[in-house]
């Protein structure tokens, strides 16, 4: 009787806290004051080489705002390497590439989840993050490569090629994931491919990612022929010329760039080897081939490396704002949900992954 008793009220009182958290709230003030720059001050140290002072007093008051308001709420927000500096170093709890962003949140004491990137990260955060209320700043942020492919093309290149294992690059949609066999990163891709065995392995959507794992395994791949806006634009022959005037240049390239790119590339890497091998090298002069504000990110804690910026921008990415994440967090909006048919079997394909060294 005691302990029936005790369960109900721990019950009350947990429904009470998230009440409490998911109640509304007043926007907050936007006013610079002496205690938001007193309180954001260390903030900015942090970001004071990539963002003019002349900004920062715009900025200051959402980031206060923000990071009172995600205390308030049991809120962790996750931002991706592309997002721009005054999220990605002053507000953001957790950082990284998409995937590494949903399984550090799922170590999150949190109720909630804010996705400071494209929709299909923010769909990757719930398949793995189903108990957690995910948010989205812009609802309107996708993806160009993830729009390349839809779950209805997977089936048919099932019919096409039968017995032909689907890896699936993790820059697609939960529809896509759910048709999959198994998902992989620009990391991992390599070991994914050759962890079934086979002699043919098709690698979707990314064509020129699929080109990069050819160079690196026996293995044969059939790939399809999506692409990302940003890294297709960059081309071999802008980055020799900026090699040539700029003496000393690495050229540190995504495997999302066309293969003439990554063959003058000194290096080639996923968004977080990418980070890894400017850490460890610290060249002189570097030229990140991907989206620009990776740079920015990275200037930020390596101030003696000098960023040469071709900034390609991805557009979808640079829709999510200060202002857009404190709505989100005030009105609770945009919620992502994944029908859970379609996120048994994208999870499925996800942990597959996660689980292939065990």
């Amino acid at each position: 009787m005691t302990q029936v008793q005790s369960t109900s009220s721990k019950e009350r009182r947990d429904a009470v806290r998230l009440a409490d958290k998911f109640a509304p709230v007043p926007m907050p003030s936007l006013e610079y004051t002496d205690e938001v720059a007193a309180e954001t001050a260390h903030l900015y140290e942090k970001v004071k080489d990539v963002i003019p002072a002349i900004e920062w007093p715009v900025m200051a008051p959402y980031v206060k705002a923000i990071n009172d308001l995600k205390k308030q709420r049991n809120a962790v927000i996750l931002a991706h390497n592309y997002q721009t500096p005054e999220i990605f170093h002053c507000v953001a709890d957790i950082v990284g590439d998409s995937l590494q962003l949903a399984q550090e949140a799922v170590k999150a004491d949190a109720d909630i989840i804010v996705q400071c990137g494209v929709h299909f990260m923010a769909e990757t955060s719930k398949l793995l993050n189903p108990d957690k209320l995910v948010l989205i700043p812009d609802m309107r942020a996708g993806c160009s490569l993830a729009a390349s492919i839809t779950g209805a093309d997977v089936r048919l290149l099932r019919e096409r090629y039968p017995g032909v294992p689907i890896v699936t690059y993790v820059n697609t949609s939960a529809d896509v994931k759910a048709e999959s066999d198994i998902c992989c990163t620009s990391s991992n891709a390599v070991e994914v491919v050759e962890s079934f065995g086979k002699d043919t392995v098709l690698c979707i959507p990314d064509e020129y990612l699929a080109k990069y794992v050819q160079t690196k395994t026996d293995v044969k791949i059939l790939a399809w022929k999506g692409h990302c806006e940003v890294h297709e634009r960059f081309t071999a022959e802008e980055l020799l010329a900026y090699r040539e005037a700029n003496p000393g240049l690495e050229i540190i390239a995504h495997p999302e760039c066309p293969p003439e790119v990554i063959k003058v590339a000194d290096f080639t890497g996923s968004t977080s080897g990418m980070i890894g091998y400017v850490r460890e090298n610290k060249p002189r002069k570097a030229l990140l081939v991907t989206e620009c504000s990776m740079a920015s990110n990275i200037a930020a804690d390596l101030p003696g490396v000098e960023f040469i910026r071709p900034c390609n921008l991805c557009p979808h990415m640079k829709r999510i704002t200060l202002p857009k994440i404190l709505e989100s967090l005030v009105e609770l909006r945009d919620e992502v949900t994944v029908d859970p048919l379609v996120a048994d079997r994208a999870r499925q394909a996800v942990e597959r992954m996660v689980n292939l060294k065990s």
